[in-house]
């Protein structure tokens, strides 16, 4: 085990007695009929699943989108986990996540019992806000109302799984003594996420709700801000420890460090495609138009456009190299943050061969992940 000193990993920390990160796979499909058919994807992501025990991955997660490349193949993240959970033994199960604008909660809070008794209590709830204006369009569900039916559908989600006979009169959803079946397996109820992108007041409220977060691997200044207010909203709600922190990042591992660099290149642009794509489609982000839910999501747009290969990896928002090459990236972005709990590792492009991908997983496993994972003494 590589020193304190070496490793560039905050001494205090360390010094608490061990490294608690977690790792886990993201499954994030970015393809159309026309690339990739969805019953052989979905078959090379359970034998990938079938890896996760024996590599060391403590959880699956996958997306919920609809009708463009950008995540489309997957509009019930619950069903693929419910397939995941019967291929691993150890893993929780993740949705990376469900999204409460286009689902009635009493619906949400049936399936979520339902894969926690399938995956005999494995399964973690996470809830995102829908950020396509194209979906919204679809659905004939107003932008402008996005965060208001957000804050209602977790609530009320919330209030099903940790109660019974239960009643709510909001502005979307009302009902009367109602029990949701099957009750969780976990008690109260499975852990629940929150994805957040750059808004503080998504950070801060889920901080004083004592949820976790999922979150995207912004500039180093920035997400720090950001993850300050969200521990500090954690701690004076009363909320015992600072908080989850999960961050995704893409990722792929060689011997070769310059062969990874340059077979990880066109899924990467590909994936960034795919999400401008589905970004302006209809009365997308493209026309320039901002709103009051997503302030300056606009001038995301517009940066994602100009993104390069290169700076991601620079950012650090991309890992690909070699393992010490990736253990280097790693505790860059963990010191430039102030650390993180979880990481969430989307490296599984369906232009690449499984077994390539598989090649990459194993020796991430292998060389990275003990790393990070075992117990350490301070210096």
């Amino acid at each position: 085990m590589p020193s304190n000193k070496s490793r560039g990993l905050n001494v205090a920390f360390v010094e608490e007695g061990s490294i608690t990160m977690k790792f886990g796979l993201h499954f994030f499909p970015d393809v159309s009929p026309e690339e990739r058919p969805a019953d052989l994807l979905f078959e090379d992501y359970l034998k990938i699943v079938d890896l996760v025990d024996q590599f060391g991955f403590e959880f699956v997660r996958i997306v919920e989108h609809y009708f463009e490349a950008y995540g489309g193949y997957s509009p019930n993240p619950l069903i693929y986990l419910a397939a995941a959970s019967q291929r691993t033994k150890k893993a929780r199960m993740i949705p990376g996540a469900l999204l409460p604008v286009f689902s009635h909660p009493l619906k949400m809070a049936g399936e979520i019992g339902m894969l926690d008794a399938i995956s005999k209590g494995r399964m973690d709830v996470a809830f995102a806000r829908a950020f396509l204006p194209h979906e919204f369009t679809r659905f004939g569900i107003s932008i402008d109302e996005s965060r208001a039916r957000f804050d209602e559908g977790v609530e009320v989600v919330r209030r099903l799984l940790e109660a019974e006979d239960v009643s709510y009169k909001g502005d979307f959803v009302q009902f009367e003594n109602v029990t949701s079946l099957p009750r969780p397996t976990q008690k109260p109820r499975p852990p629940i996420w929150l994805a957040v992108l750059s808004t503080p007041q998504s950070f801060s409220e889920a901080g004083r709700k004592g949820y976790g977060i999922m979150a995207n691997p912004l500039s180093g200044a920035r997400m720090t801000n950001l993850l300050k207010l969200y521990r500090d909203a954690w701690r004076e709600a009363g909320h015992p420890g600072e908080g989850r922190v999960m961050i995704s990042f893409r990722m792929f591992c060689d011997e070769d460090g310059d062969r990874a660099r340059k077979l990880f290149q066109g899924p990467v642009m590909a994936h960034l495609r795919a999400l401008v794509a589905a970004a302006t489609v209809t009365e997308g982000w493209g026309t320039g138009k901002s709103n009051k839910d997503y302030p300056g999501y606009e001038k995301i747009l517009d940066h994602l456009k100009s993104e390069t290969y290169e700076h991601q990896i620079e950012s650090g928002s991309v890992w690909a190299g070699t393992p010490q090459e990736i253990r280097d990236q790693i505790e860059r972005y963990y010191d430039q943050v102030g650390g993180f709990d979880y990481v969430s590792l989307n490296g599984l492009p369906y232009t690449m061969p499984r077994e390539l991908v598989e090649g990459s997983l194993r020796l991430f496993a292998e060389q990275v992940i003990p790393f990070f994972t075992k117990s350490v003494k301070a210096a």
